[in-house]
């Protein structure tokens, strides 16, 4: 009778092994930043991720007026910043890393800054979020405008 007890025991053994080692590997770190997300969105596949140092210089040009649009904006993915233009003559320019996942955003439109990520939207005019999953603003840089030209101040 101890030969069936002691094949029980191994067979246990083996099954409680077989199953704590995905349980484990689960709760293991990944440096994705879509790992673990329910969303089903930004897997972290190949969206851009802020890495661009977040404090433009003072004095740098980042774009026409004439490429702004009044009620909207513009992304610069390159310089990991949108500007936009609430109101005729009204200039903002923000960080274009989403305070949520580190996604640069993807579009304005609607009255919002958008990251297609995870879906958090920002106001045009602040930065504030307007749609979760984003809890914290965008942050703002302050500009001025000359000849034209969109510069950070």
């Amino acid at each position: 009778m101890t030969a069936p007890i002691a094949r029980r025991r191994a067979l246990t053994a083996v099954a409680t092994v077989g199953l704590t080692l995905p349980v484990l590997a689960a709760c293991g770190g990944d440096d994705d930043p879509g790992a673990g997300d329910d969303t089903g969105a930004g897997q972290g596949d190949d969206l851009p991720t802020g890495n661009a140092d977040p404090t433009p210089g003072s004095g740098t040009t980042i774009t026409a007026t004439k490429d702004v649009p009044v009620g909207g904006g513009t992304i610069l993915p390159d310089q990991e910043l949108v500007v936009t233009q609430p109101t005729k003559g009204e200039f903002h320019c923000f960080t274009a890393v989403c305070t949520h996942m580190g996604c640069i955003v993807s579009s304005v439109q609607l009255g919002g800054i958008r990251c297609e990520c995870h879906g958090s939207a920002y106001s045009i005019e602040d930065g504030t979020p307007v749609n979760p999953p984003a809890t914290e603003a965008l942050q703002e840089f302050p500009v001025t405008v000359k000849g034209g030209q969109v510069t950070i101040a």
